[in-house]
């Protein structure tokens, strides 16, 4: 005999409690046999998700780091997640385990938000070692060399525009950020204002950020459904921002790799390269499988190089432009220092770096002081035992950047901008360098990081020898006071805020002159 309607959907009902309930149980005998890193207490089935900052859970995660240590454990529904909130556990599993701690987590928002095709969450394997191995051909420190002279000529470009029209200074940075790796990357020469593929990339990133959050990966991951629902009904609001969010992804991957092939013709006859058209070229004569797999790989490749190039840059110097508005006296120094070294009649260069140990350290304090990727996650490729606790196979592994840079032993008043943190008495730079931990660790470490590194160094070295940031003041000349606001999701960026940029009293028609001619 068989069971009526209603007990058919009894067992339907019964099934994914019975499923939870053995999951469960398995995890708890496990847990009993291997001792976990210690942690906040979950609830049943929810674990600590109730507990968790959703917006900026770095924050929480900092907070549990000062109770349980470096290393702790927390579970997030059905997802076990070990927090890792210093540089020495950090180095000793993401950097000496690195075979074990490479692999990213099933984030349920990638694919149809349109990021699934961006190498930065591509899973440890044959696709990310040929993805990696891409960037690395480009963006490895001896070919990194070659874009300095372009970076400076851009930096210097940001600054004109930035004097004739500083209001719109977001833009300006994204510009900067974009116009280095467009040009490495395809090619491409962006105008000075207002570029098209810029735009392209800034509607990207601006909802691709904002949509992929914590909340939305969760809600997708426990209820997929949520992506099928109709238009009219309650709740469908997150399948229109994945098909906004995947169109402009898409668009932004196609256009620019488009004009690349367009113009191999004419770039190679002036032996101008990019990325994409030299690896393009050197898979002319494979068979189309190979061809179409190579391509699939470039154009993954090409995208992230400048998802990463716009956001990370363009974000920094936001925090760089905050923290000289909050903190004049820094901009002052930094500037002193820049007028005793290059004088008043040039403009700074790269041979002038190693002789500005300030500047140095400001940008040193603006990578640590709002870290703009506070949590990078990873996840496990096997089980893993480290100081006695158990990392189990498929864990998230949380790499809480914010937690590292903010830790008050070693960084007193921490949320205080202070560059002179990183100078010894005799005004050398000590070697806590940020840089060693915020562009990530082990085999996921940023590729591009020699390169980002030095499009920040000149963009804020220029700025700082030519212009004045500072609070802006209303009509009647009072100052406009106001609390920074920061994106949450991905990254962590200060949102655009009242300021005044104005020419420094020297910058006089000479150097002005230079500044447009990028000389």
């Amino acid at each position: 005999m068989f069971p009526s309607a209603d007990g058919r959907l009894a067992i339907l009902a019964i099934l994914p409690a019975s499923f939870i309930v053995i999951t469960s149980l398995k995890r708890f005998i496990r847990n009993r046999q291997n001792k976990l890193p210690p942690g906040p207490v979950p609830l049943p089935l929810l674990g600590n998700v109730l507990s968790v900052n959703t917006k900026e859970p770095w924050l929480t995660y900092t907070e549990w780091a000062a109770v349980y240590g470096d290393l702790f454990f927390v579970r997030l529904l059905g997802q076990e997640i070990v927090v890792i909130s210093s540089q020495h556990v950090a180095e000793a599993l993401l950097d000496k385990r690195s075979h074990i701690y490479s692999d990213r987590p099933y984030i349920a928002t990638l694919e149809p938000f349109g990021w699934s095709d961006v190498f930065l969450f591509t899973g440890y394997g044959d696709e990310w070692r040929l993805c990696r191995r891409l960037l690395h051909q480009t963006y490895r420190p001896d070919s990194a060399l070659k874009f300095r002279p372009m970076q400076i000529k851009q930096a210097r470009e940001m600054i004109v525009n930035l004097i004739d029209d500083p209001q719109p200074y977001y833009s300006h940075f994204a510009t900067f950020s974009s116009s280095v790796a467009m040009s490495v990357i395809y090619g491409y020469q962006t105008i000075s204002r207002d570029d098209p593929l810029v735009q392209l990339v800034e509607n990207a990133v601006a909802i691709g950020f904002q949509v992929n959050n914590p909340e939305n990966a969760i809600l997708l991951k426990t209820f997929p459904f949520l992506l099928k629902l109709p238009d009219w009904c309650w709740g469908s609001s997150i399948k229109r921002d994945a098909q906004t969010s995947a169109n402009r992804m898409r668009e932004m991957a196609d256009v620019p790799f488009q004009y690349a092939q367009e113009h191999m013709a004419e770039n190679s006859a002036l032996g101008q390269l990019s990325m994409v058209a030299e690896n393009l070229q050197r898979i002319e004569k494979q068979d189309q499988t190979s061809r179409s797999l190579f391509e699939g790989a470039l154009k993954k490749v090409a995208t992230t190089a400048i998802i990463g190039s716009y956001e990370t840059t363009t974000s920094v110097l936001m925090v760089f432009a905050l923290a000289m508005v909050s903190h004049p006296n820094v901009q002052k120094r930094a500037q002193a220092e820049i007028d005793s070294v290059v004088g008043r009649n040039r403009l700074p260069a790269f041979e002038d770096r190693a002789s500005l140990p300030y500047v140095e350290s400001v940008l040193r304090e603006t990578l640590r002081w709002q870290p703009v990727g506070p949590i990078v996650p990873h996840a496990t490729s096997s089980d893993d035992i480290y100081d006695g606790y158990f990392i189990p196979k498929g864990a998230t592994v949380l790499l809480n950047m914010w937690g590292i840079s903010q830790d008050e032993k070693r960084y007193p008043n921490a949320s205080v901008f202070m560059p002179e943190r990183f100078m010894d008495a005799n005004g050398a730079l000590t070697d806590d360098d940020p840089a060693e931990y915020i562009f990530g660790l082990g085999r996921r470490r940023c590729p591009g990081r020699h390169a980002a590194d030095a499009s920040v160094w000149s963009a804020i070295v220029t700025m700082l020898a030519t212009v004045e940031f500072s609070f802006a003041k209303d009509d009647q000349g009072k100052v406009i006071e106001f609390t920074p606001k920061f994106t949450t999701g991905l990254s962590h960026t200060p949102m655009v805020f009242p300021c005044s940029i104005l020419p420094r009293s020297h910058v006089h028609l000479g150097l002005e002159d230079a500044l447009r001619m990028g000389e």
